[in-house]
């Protein structure tokens, strides 16, 4: 179903280069708020941390956000080293597909990991990229995401139900 991930998992860090050596993930698209910083604008070290490693690891990596704030993604971008690109409009695929042709990999090589179903899933979902749903940083969301959440909770509760049950 085009609104479910590929993985699901609690936090960017839980991203390993074996899960993505496991995965054939040559790549990561990367989303921004509320999956790197938190609504105050800040970036764990941890999360410094992981970029490192898998950089180090070979891992290519893009900042993908929906934000207009060019200067809130640059200074993230600048920090992890990272190209970036701002006013994607994820969901749709024109975001995704140009930073597919920066990566230069096949779309089944690149995973998108982000917070949100309705941005950074379907968007990935819809250009046949692995997708990666994260839980939220920060409980406190911009009013344009909010109004989404009890809904995605919905679709995540649904999500590991169905895993769950595939398990058995």
């Amino acid at each position: 179903m085009f609104i479910y991930p590929n993985q699901y998992l609690n936090k960017v860090e839980d991203i390993t280069i074996e899960f993505l050596q496991k995965n054939k993930i040559k790549a990561l698209i990367l989303d921004i708020d509320n999956t790197l910083i938190d609504y105050n604008k800040n970036l764990k070290e941890s999360i410094e941390k992981w970029v490192k490693e898998l950089r180090g690891q070979g891992t290519k990596m893009y900042l993908l956000s929906n934000t207009n704030q060019k200067e809130k993604v640059e200074k993230v971008a600048n920090r992890l080293k990272i190209p970036y690109q701002h006013l994607a409009k994820k969901p749709f695929k024109y975001g995704f597909k140009k930073v597919q042709k920066k990566l230069q990999e096949n779309p089944e090589n690149i995973a998108v990991v982000g917070d949100q179903i309705f941005t950074d899933i379907i968007g990935g979902n819809r250009c046949k990229m692995f997708t990666i749903l994260v839980d939220p940083i920060d409980k406190k969301d911009y009013w344009y995401t909010a109004w989404k959440r009890p809904l995605e909770n919905i679709i995540k509760k649904n999500y590991k139900n169905k895993q769950t049950k595939e398990k058995k």
